[in-house]
């Protein structure tokens, strides 16, 4: 189909969207984030989505912001038909919403209105059961837009956010090549959210991650398993940092929140309700290790 496409997006769950619309459209430029400082050396960094345009030897754009009349002059030039964004970092104002007849498209990683908002596949993880992926039209709000498609997946007890994270992006990526012919042909009726369904998923950072024992071990469970392996879960252990790999609740009558128990040869802490069990935890200067290992080069763990 001999249609353009300008995509814009940066980081790794854009790139599956990408590689399957230039393999199946023209991909007449890709707009990414500019190149930023990152790790720990702050090397600068190219944003993902430019390195796989730069091999795909594709146009590339990184402006600083949308807002520059010259690159919405820019963008015109390259008269798309369709602008397709998956998490591309910056808002879309109506002077580009409009440039492509066919409008904007978004790759949402939730089932829209669910989890509107930067971090969708953590709040999933956290609190549902059931995810999947949106394709909708953008309009000036945010994640606010008309519904095209959507696909749901039921979310695994033992997942993680960065699995979860891998697979909505295949799982997004192949529902928009489903979708573009059709919208297209006119053949699909984009349906408004219900607003009053509406929730929100912040942008998280890393003090987001702290555990709360005034929260119960189920939900803690979950916290580590969504904010893995971003923006990570952590507390304190007699001053040290501890950062929290894995972790399971386990029923018990009346612990105490915050107070260090042992179970089965593993460390665990008091909750509101029931123990949270450490299975892997990683101590500030040390690698990675299993709970039980923690515990054998722990002395006072339990507080007489």
């Amino acid at each position: 189909m001999d249609l353009r496409i300008v995509f814009m997006g940066s980081p790794d769950f854009a790139l599956p969207t990408l590689n399957a619309l230039a393999g199946e459209f023209n991909v007449v430029c890709v707009v990414t984030q500019p190149d930023r400082p990152a790790g720990r050396g702050r090397k600068v960094q190219p944003p993902p989505v430019k390195n796989l345009a730069e091999k795909l030897a594709l146009p590339i754009m990184q402006p600083s912001t949308l807002k520059d009349p010259e690159v919405i002059s820019q963008l015109k030039r390259f008269s798309p038909d369709v602008i397709v964004v998956a998490a591309f970092g910056q808002i879309l104002r109506k002077d580009v919403l409009t440039i492509p007849p066919y409008g904007c498209l978004n790759v949402h990683a939730s089932l829209l209105p669910r989890w509107r908002g930067a971090a969708p596949i953590q709040a999933a993880v956290l609190y549902d059961d059931i995810t999947g992926a949106t394709i909708m039209k953008m309009d000036e709000g945010l994640d606010t837009g008309p519904i095209l498609s959507q696909k749901s997946i039921p979310i695994p007890n033992d997942t993680t956010a960065g699995k979860l994270f891998s697979v909505l992006a295949k799982m997004g990526a192949d529902l928009l090549i489903d979708t573009i012919p059709s919208y297209l042909r006119g053949e699909i009726d984009p349906q408004p959210q219900d607003d009053a369904k509406a929730t929100y998923a912040p942008r998280l950072n890393k003090e987001d991650g702290k555990l709360d024992f005034s929260r119960s071990a189920s939900y803690l469970a979950r916290q580590v398993r969504a904010f893995h392996p971003w923006p990570g879960t952590f507390q304190f252990y007699e001053g040290v940092y501890i950062k929290i790999f894995q972790a399971h609740a386990l029923d018990a009558e009346n612990p105490i929140p915050g107070r260090r128990y042992i179970v089965d040869n593993l460390p665990a802490w008091g909750t509101a309700e029931g123990l949270l069990v450490l299975d892997k935890v990683q101590p500030a200067g040390k690698k990675p290790m299993s709970g039980e290992a923690f515990l054998h080069g722990t002395r006072n763990w339990i507080i007489s």
